[in-house]
């Protein structure tokens, strides 16, 4: 089960002069200030756009089910987050729905589905949140007959960290289920950003996981945020080494760090990983990498594979999105691993 920002990603080949003129960066993702407002009509009327169901949370939950279906697994995976009650929301829960993934969406009347313009450029990608309904998921949407089924019948949950600016209280919720029933919580870091301002929210809810995910700009924020140097591999130890609700299961720690090495830490050891590197002429953008190795890192996890397995289905998963626009899940995974 996946819980956080279900969101519609307005996809776009940009210059360099738009990134300038709202200042975002390559490589990050931020949440929409009210500089940023006017940016979303402005791809939509002077850009190629493309419209793709998009959230990071529900990326990865698709990217598993996706990948769960080709090993005869369907029906697997479940997701919530709030969206409106409008046709963005209509096109993500036809998308997830397509994908295989049940969707049980919070729908807020008075509010539009989130949006997330992804500016592309060079192979490289930015993101501007503009959250809208899915800031708005409450507790009591947890209360429902459907989400009670799901949360029990679940063994692993998934939250990533761009959750903690909505609803600690609905992770905690989730969580403390997880550690009472003996079941896996995981949770991403997910952006700089979040480290950076949100640190007590993250603290929250880095006592409930059991395994960590991150890419090297957040592994490297973290590493700074909180005095633990700038080796990535002490990084990954030192997280791994946190205070843990269920002590039961040592927590693993992954940092991806895109064609470089994937790190993981667990039990006192950091194991290396490589990434088979892609030819640059087949990249078409890494909006959506890190999502799809934590599907693929995940649908293999469920299935009681070892870490060896999990991380090579997660690189495989990221490989495959970056050879297309955003999390776009065309045809039949194709994966035998």
């Amino acid at each position: 089960m996946g819980m956080g920002n279900p969101l519609l990603d307005i996809s776009a080949n940009v210059g360099q002069d738009l990134l300038d003129k709202y200042q975002v960066k390559l490589d990050t993702a931020i949440l929409a200030e009210d500089q940023h407002q006017p940016l979303y009509q402005e791809l939509v009327q002077h850009y190629e756009v493309q419209y793709i169901a998009g959230g990071a949370t529900q990326n990865s939950m698709r990217v598993a089910q996706w990948m769960l279906t080709a090993a005869q697994q369907p029906n697997r995976v479940a997701f919530m987050g709030c969206v409106g009650n409008d046709s963005y929301g209509e096109q993500l829960e036809a998308c997830a729905s397509k994908d295989g993934v049940t969707v049980h969406y919070m729908k807020d009347a008075n509010t539009p589905t989130g949006t997330c313009a992804a500016l592309i450029l060079g192979g490289e990608r930015a993101l501007v949140a503009n959250l809208a309904a899915a800031n708005n998921f409450q507790p009591t949407h947890l209360e429902t007959e459907q989400a009670k089924a799901i949360v029990q019948a679940a063994q692993y949950y998934y939250c990533a960290g761009f959750f903690l600016t909505v609803s600690v209280e609905s992770l905690v919720q989730v969580a403390e289920h997880a550690v009472a029933e003996k079941k896996v919580f995981c949770l991403n870091l997910s952006a700089p950003f979040i480290v950076d301002f949100f640190g007590d929210q993250l603290a929250t809810a880095m006592e409930y996981a059991d395994f960590l995910f991150g890419n090297e700009s957040e592994a490297a924020a973290y590493g700074k945020k909180n005095g633990l140097g700038e080796d990535l591999k002490q990084v990954a130890l030192a997280v791994a080494a946190l205070p843990k609700k269920d002590n039961g299961r040592p927590r693993t720690v992954i940092f991806t760090q895109g064609s470089q090495s994937t790190l993981v830490a667990h039990n006192g050891v950091v194991t290396e990983y490589a990434v088979e590197a892609l030819p640059k002429e087949q990249l078409v953008d890494t909006n959506g990498a890190g999502d799809a190795f934590v599907g693929g890192f995940l649908a293999q996890l469920v299935q009681g594979k070892d870490m060896e397995a999990c991380v090579k289905a997660g690189h495989w998963a990221a490989r495959q999105i970056i050879q297309v626009s955003g999390t776009t899940l065309e045809s039949a995974c194709t994966y035998e691993g």
